[in-house]
């Protein structure tokens, strides 16, 4: 137990935490929970109770989930062969060994006898909840199946585990495979200052031209790419950067092609061997909405509401750029849209983000963001001195979270910029659940957000744009109903929640990078200090809903490939698995020419993880429906109101799973969620 992968102290070792090391951790670990396991099963089931089956099955996997947490998010942040390697072939054992529990005869018999026990029919509140969830969860994955058909689920289980690992990597490598060193200073025409100067660092960095003759590297790294697509009167550069954005994950040797293919087949035969007709009805059974075809509604519906505004936006694109250029009206090139949309935002609005970005320091941001969580959820954040915790990369800092009466609870890591050993997007994961304990003490909490965003350039510190301000602000959400979890049993704390309610506490912190009082804390200048001057504060505001048309269709469409990916048959789709959802998605696609390919190839959310967000991606939309609505209590009550803040943390924040998720929001909001408030945030109401 001196390995450091199993150390449980709080503060990790992470410079001891080597590839070599993984192996023997796991077998530990695994080691570990058998015989915990094993100990619940020797239970005579005419004594089975409460303690002795659920909560010692709680408590059996927790040093083999906290281990492999360190080694699933070292693969996120610091990827190198040997670590590679090492859970790669870590992956299958595990996986082989969570599939098994809920499989395991004589366990589910003690659980099924603990239920019936009175000490359990006495339970109420979480305690209730954890033995409905936990029963629930056990029949959902194959308790009651007989025997051959369970032996054939574990296979299904570690097959995905290791199919949707690899399917990540061929992301992540194809990503970072692709570069494009610029030697001629006229295709940067257009592009920021920042942006061109962040190429030019990037390039010296790699061997790339000198101070006396520089070069400019442009990768698919968002910070990178996005100044292009948007801003480069080079179309030339952005036809080349999008079709290379567009190839991730359809050239070999990084193709998902085959794997998507293999990953649907495996989805739906474990669907039919639970009972379940597809994929999504098996995923979404317990969550908010119940069903593939209650999802799909949900969906069609602000489709109904929202596409005679999105073929008019379409529409009114295609017009503009045949007037600025004298051309004929039609279709745009998909590497286009980006370019010309923010020519017409210009032009209606007289607004650039880039006017934003110096407004936004990161650490200003983050230093505001902190004020706001005092002021609203009475939390104090504490950034620790660089060196006096142990992090993974320098760039890492590391924060302790208190609250009013001094309480510490929890810390967490914040990793923002783009690493070439670093997987894309942004994230919050959680290595350790503290919460109440049984002798009325409270155990912290330690999570970690991270981010690929603008990264600082030179003496110049990180300049985001309002959209990355809003990633951290996302994030943090996801970070506080993690460290504010005051659930006794670890495994319904925080953010393990029904999948369509988790994104309430992230979505809903957005909304204070929209109001004047909060931007006034952290949106100043990174030389002057002043804040954002009103003109151009106006100018933003009213240019928020520009194209909100065309950004929803786009996530509904998203969440439409999604659910017709694990709602019809694989055999049915065909070998042009693009050409299909084509067809399907047709009225939700903005029309270019040529046709851009549909993303399943390197939709990460929905193909890196065995389950993640496949069936799921709906979420977004129904989640922005519940935190559109539940901040017009700050907006009606005040944006920075302490009783309303608390109320949001007693009643939601630190409830994690303790009860269902809709009966959670009707606490804090009286009623059932109004989807009239998302329309009304995004311009559509009067559609």
């Amino acid at each position: 137990m001196d390995n450091p992968f199993l150390d449980r102290s709080f503060h990790i070792r992470w410079s001891q935490l080597t590839a070599d090391r993984v192996e023997l951790a796991i077998d530990a670990a695994l080691a570990t929970a058998d015989a915990a396991l094993a100990a619940i099963t020797r239970v005579d089931p005419a004594q089975a109770d409460y303690s002795s089956t659920f909560l010692a099955l709680e408590s059996a996997t927790e040093l083999l989930n906290e281990a492999w947490a360190k080694i699933t998010h070292l693969t996120s942040v610091a990827d190198a062969p040997a670590l590679r390697a090492a859970h790669n072939a870590a992956l299958p054992k595990v996986s082989a060994f969570q599939a098994k529990i809920p499989l395991n005869t004589e366990l589910w018999l003690r659980l099924k006898a603990a239920a019936n026990h009175p000490t359990v029919a006495a339970l109420r509140g979480e305690h209730r909840r954890f033995v409905q969830e936990t029963m629930a969860d056990f029949r959902q994955q194959g308790a009651d199946l007989p025997p051959g058909k369970k032996e054939r689920l574990e296979a299904l289980q570690s097959e995905l585990a290791a199919l949707t690992q690899k399917y990540s990597e061929n992301v992540l490598d194809a990503t970072n495979a692709w570069e494009l060193v610029i030697q001629d200073p006229d295709r940067l025409r257009g592009l920021p200052e920042h942006a061109r100067e962040a190429a030019r660092q990037s390039a010296l960095k790699k061997g790339y031209g000198t101070e006396a003759q520089p070069a400019w590297r442009v990768t698919l790294h968002q910070p990178s790419q996005e100044p292009v697509m948007l801003y480069s009167g080079d179309e030339t550069l952005r036809r080349e950067v999008w079709q290379a954005a567009a190839d991730i994950g359809r050239r070999a040797p990084q193709a998902n092609q085959e794997l998507v293919q293999k990953i649907l087949a495996l989805r739906q035969e474990k669907a039919v061997l639970l009972g379940q007709p597809h994929f999504a009805d098996l995923v979404l059974s317990r969550r908010m909405a119940k069903s593939g075809t209650q999802a799909r509604t949900f969906l069609e519906e602000l489709h109904r509401l929202i596409r005679p505004a999105f073929v008019r936006e379409c529409r009114e694109l295609e017009e503009f750029k045949a007037r600025e250029t004298g051309a004929t009206v039609a279709r745009l090139a998909p590497w286009e849209l980006g370019f010309w949309a923010e020519k017409l935002r210009r032009e209606r609005y007289d607004f650039d983000e880039e006017q934003l970005r110096p407004y936004f320091p990161l650490p200003g941001v983050q230093a505001g963001m902190f004020e706001i969580a005092r002021r609203v959820f009475g939390l104090r954040v504490t950034e620790l001195p660089a060196g006096s915790v142990e992090t993974w990369h320098p760039e890492v800092k590391f924060y302790e979270v208190h609250d009013g009466a001094g309480r510490h609870l929890g810390s967490f890591y914040a990793d923002w910029h783009p690493r070439e050993s670093k997987r894309g997007g942004a994230w919050m994961n959680y290595l350790i659940t503290g919460g109440p304990r049984a002798d009325g003490s409270r155990a912290p909490h330690l999570g970690l957000i991270c981010g690929n965003l603008t990264p600082p350039n030179g003496t110049q510190p990180a300049l985001l744009t309002h959209h990355e301000v809003e990633t951290i602000f996302h994030e943090f959400g996801h970070l506080l109903h993690h460290l504010l979890g005051e659930v006794a049993i670890k495994s319904l704390n925080g953010v393990n929640v029904a999948w369509d309610f988790v994104e309430l506490p992230s979505q809903i912190m957005e909304n204070w990078c929209w109001e004047r009082e909060s931007l006034d804390l952290f949106a100043r200048h990174h030389v002057t200090d002043e804040p954002i001057p009103a003109v151009l504060f106006e100018r933003m505001i009213a240019a928020r809903n520009f194209r909100s048309a065309a950004a929803t269709m786009r996530q509904l469409g998203l969440a439409c490939l999604d659910l017709d990916l694990h709602m019809e048959r694989v055999e049915e789709m065909g070998s042009d698995l693009s050409a299909w959802l084509r067809g399907r998605l047709q009225d939700y696609l903005t029309p270019t020419e040529p046709a851009s390919p549909t993303i399943e190839n390197r939709f990460t959310h929905v193909f890196s993880d065995p389950v993640g967000y496949a069936a799921g991606y709906y979420s977004y939309k129904w989640a922005e429906v519940l935190d559109a609505d539940a901040f017009t209590r700050f907006k009606r009550e005040g944006i920075f109101n302490g009783d309303v803040g608390r109320e949001f943390v007693t009643k939601i924040l630190s409830r994690g799973n303790g009860a269902d998720p809709m009966e959670l929001f009707m606490d804090f909001m009286g009623r059932p969620p109004d989807q009239r408030a998302l329309l009304e945030r995004a311009g559509l109401a009067r559609l």
